[in-house]
């Protein structure tokens, strides 16, 4: 495998490289300085965003029934496009009511009866929404397919601002500190990525250094000073942070769709070369690969010093999160493309047979699955004792939100 890939260190070479200047960094057309730890008077974290955090780790402190029944569905998406489709996440005011954003270019705010408290739309684009939104400031962070990210009230769900950034987007915001970072595309193909101020939806921050779509979520790990991101030129690109200079890129041999998890000095992520990977964070050298049987579009969920990601091949898998040594692996009906969502003793995880399926995180028995009708890709929402995921249409029928509850 070594043939068909490297790594290389970058200096901030090349179009659209950050400049330093005391301390500060200036965006790629120079306009201003942006200090990524600067004071805000907005939070310093997100209430909520997808895979529950800066590093896209996916844990989740919290328990998953033994036994689960559908409490109610509500049809969110309606387009066929295989891409993973947006994660429900938590308003987090204690009320249960969740924010699903929908492949129709529709935001929702959702009580936990089923009962839409308002409806937003993004400009109309034939994608929508695929990225899953942020939750902050009592406002909802989400890019979309017509190149723009928004910021939507989340009492009313009025538009509070939108900035058009590119051709396309696919990635979920990450927030912290009042400034959302975001995966961009570009029609080429190309991409960036861009730092938004939250308040305003400026951009404070562009690197013009992804050659081909990224889809990926960008990932920052502050105890590392790494910010990282895939794409679907292959290559994983690193950051400083919060220099925000750019430090090294490891190139594998198909594109990097999912996004990249962060765990003890590693950056951990599936590629299309059927191959999943732990990259140092200091160096970007590789310090284990792990082959699938077919592409690994997933994004990895990393617990128990265990790293679970899911295959084209149906399966999912739990691996050494230090040596990426196979621990055990599950056999589902369908390819296995969303993100997992690890929980203190299950893993969670959809799959194209239109199930989502919930294992014994220890030894991947599976404690229940439910089967709807779509092809399930979004992670899973846990949250107030309830579970949510969403999934694919198929056909003529759309795809639906589920509530999962215990019976």
């Amino acid at each position: 495998m070594q043939t068909r890939r490297r790594y290389l260190r970058t200096v901030g070479a090349g179009i659209g490289a950050a400049t330093v200047l005391a301390g500060c960094v200036t965006s790629a057309d120079g306009d201003g300085e942006f200090d990524p730890l600067a004071g805000t008077p907005l939070d310093r974290s997100a209430t909520t965003q997808f895979r529950m955090g800066l590093r896209n780790r996916g844990y989740v402190d919290a328990a998953v029934p033994e036994r689960v029944t559908v409490d109610w569905t509500l049809p969110v998406n309606r387009g066929e496009h295989t891409a993973a489709k947006s994660t429900p996440v938590a308003v987090g005011d204690g009320d249960g009511d969740i924010v699903i954003a929908g492949d129709t270019g529709d935001v929702r705010r959702v009580t936990p009866g089923g009962e839409v408290e308002w409806s937003s739309s993004v400009e109309r684009t034939t994608r929508g929404i695929h990225g899953t939104p942020a939750v902050a400031n009592g406002t909802v962070y989400v890019g979309a397919y017509d190149g723009a990210m928004y910021a939507f009230d989340l009492e009313t769900g009025a538009r509070r601002w939108r900035t058009g950034i590119g051709d396309a987007i696919g990635s979920s915001p990450v927030y912290y500190n009042g400034v959302c970072y975001i995966a961009v595309e570009y029609s080429p193909p190309d991409g960036s990525v861009a730092a938004l101020d939250a308040e305003t939806g400026d951009v404070r921050w562009i690197d013009r250094r992804p050659t081909d779509h990224p889809h990926s979520t960008v990932a920052i790990h502050r105890e590392a000073d790494r910010l990282v991101v895939g794409s679907n030129d292959g290559v994983c690109y690193a950051w400083t942070f919060p220099g925000l200079e750019r430090a090294w890129t490891f190139e594998t041999g198909g594109a990097i769709k999912g996004p990249v998890a962060t765990h003890d000095g590693l950056a951990v992520f599936g590629s299309w070369d059927g191959n999943v990977y732990g990259i140092d964070l200091e160096d970007g050298s590789e310090a284990w690969s792990f082959a699938a049987e077919e592409d690994v579009m997933s994004g990895p969920a990393v617990a128990h010093d265990t790293v679970y990601v899911g295959s084209h091949d149906a399966r999912l898998y739990a691996l050494d999160a230090a040596t990426g040594e196979e621990r055990w692996r599950f056999q589902a009906g369908g390819w296995i493309i969303g993100s997992v969502t690890a929980t203190r003793e299950h893993v969670l995880a959809g799959a194209y047979d239109a199930r989502m399926y919930a294992l014994d995180a220890a030894t991947g028995e599976e404690t229940w699955s439910v089967e709807g009708r779509g092809h399930a890709t979004s992670a899973v929402l846990v949250d107030e004792g309830a579970l949510y995921y969403a999934e694919r249409a198929t056909g003529e029928e759309p795809g639906l939100l589920y509530r999962l509850v215990e019976p």
